[in-house]
């Protein structure tokens, strides 16, 4: 997945897919003497696929691209009624878990689509995401999106004696090891992330668990509450610029001083890393980190984590599955294909049998010819399958907004905590909530 700040709706293609599909109840089968497939998504992704698909099956394909925030309620009335839906859609982590277990994509595992055959091929986690509660294979994605701590290497060197990945990795190898290279930074005058936010991603820790398990029980671990408190103590020894991710003092750290107020006084800073997946090399730091393009690097830090991906399938009652589905193999399993779009565009693959043969070649000129590619897949086979919930996104959200009560020092921790199982329990009355 890349990040879209900005998606656009096409109006025009939505119109006519609904009209199409109103039309007699008989929807429109051909353009131009060309066979028509219709993919819905939320991102611009598959622009380009689209078209090396068209040119080799010579097939027409028509695209729909809705605003992510809009994605579901616009797609769900379609899927449920047939009208103007799609032949293949693609999913989000977001809501995913939700979509899989729906029934709107069709099983991937049955014949004559046997995507059960591919399992041992693709990083484990993104293969499970795609699969409902039975085990069916409902989507598939060609990408994987594990993380990692991008830094700045002349800051590295100066503070830290080195600018190498691998022993700055080590360095941070623990939270423990996090504050102890934030202490170094504050020293020398820097700021160790943009803000506390950043630190979410390791607060899973070494043991990930989902957040409700198949006893309907909320599940808040000791490194889930042990976070609270290394939020509370980046703000507490200002080891932050405190920019909230997407600001635009956010942005505009990754390349320049920041300005911050401590203690009554304003300062300038510099920030020494930032807590990003695969795509924000490319979606985020290149397009904001300009002048300071080939002082980065990319490591990992306490634990290993993923942000976001594309999964696509095929609906359920489209009239066109094989050729849909011929889309999605293009996409996730063909290897001339998927060969040359991660050499064009850089996106971690999914998919072992190509990526086994290429990982050796990347160097990325911005993380100062640093093979990245190499370092994701590492950090990908490292991921727990099985942790996403359908209850994520909102419990993810909840649980924020009550840490950052407690950082802010409007809420004591166990306050803090009781107002998150409150809030989870009016949000879900069949999820059970510790006393």
């Amino acid at each position: 997945m890349k990040k879209k700040f900005v998606s656009v709706l096409t109006i025009g293609a939505l119109t006519a897919s609904v009209l199409a599909g109103c039309s007699g109840g008989e929807e429109e089968k051909t353009s131009g003497g060309k066979e028509v497939l219709k993919i819905w998504s939320f991102t611009d992704e598959l622009k380009e696929p689209i078209k090396k698909f068209e040119e080799k099956n010579g097939v027409k394909v028509e695209l729909t691209i809705v605003p992510i925030a809009d994605y579901p309620t616009k797609l769900k009335p379609a899927l449920e009624s047939g009208v103007g839906a799609p032949d293949i859609f693609t999913g989000e982590i977001a809501f995913l878990k939700q979509w899989v277990d729906a029934g709107y994509w069709a099983n991937l595992s049955e014949k004559p689509f046997n995507a059960g055959e591919v399992k041992d091929d693709y990083i484990p986690y993104v293969y499970d995401m795609g699969k409902d509660k039975d085990g069916n294979v409902r989507a598939l994605s060609w990408q994987t999106t594990p993380g990692g701590v991008y830094y700045k290497r002349s800051i590295a060197k100066k503070v830290l004696g080195t600018d190498d990945p691998k022993e700055i990795g080590a360095m941070m190898n623990s939270m423990d090891g996090v504050f102890e290279v934030a202490e170094k930074m504050k020293g020398k005058g820097y700021k160790m992330f943009p803000d506390e936010g950043s630190i979410r991603w390791f607060a899973q820790g070494n043991e990930p668990q989902a957040w409700v398990n198949d006893k309907q029980e909320l599940v808040v671990t000791e490194d889930k509450k042990n976070y609270m408190d290394y939020a509370k103590e980046l703000r507490t020894k200002q080891y932050t610029a405190l920019a909230p991710e997407w600001s635009p003092s956010w942005f505009a750290g990754m390349d320049k001083p920041v300005k911050v107020k401590e203690n009554g006084k304003e300062t300038e800073t510099e920030i020494f890393s930032y807590v990003l997946p695969t795509w924000g090399l490319h979606s985020v730091l290149k397009e904001n980190a300009k002048k300071s393009a080939g002082d980065w690097a990319v490591t990992s830090g306490p634990s290993p984590y993923f942000w976001g991906g594309t999964w696509l399938g095929v609906y359920k009652d489209s009239k066109k599955q094989k050729l849909a589905y011929d889309f999605v193999k293009m996409m996730t399993q063909d290897e001339e294909f998927l060969t040359d779009w991660a050499k064009e565009t850089g996106d971690v693959l999914a998919y072992k049998p190509v990526t086994d043969k290429i990982k050796t070649d990347f160097k990325d000129e911005f993380l100062g010819g640093q093979n990245n590619y190499e370092f994701f897949l590492d950090q990908a086979d490292k991921i727990t399958p099985g942790i996403v919930t359908k209850y994520d996104q909102q419990l993810d959200t909840l649980y924020g907004a009550s840490v950052m009560e407690y950082v802010q020092g409007k809420k004591s921790k166990d306050e803090a905590l009781a107002e998150f199982y409150k809030k989870v329990k009016n949000a879900y009355p069949d999820v059970k909530v510790p006393e």
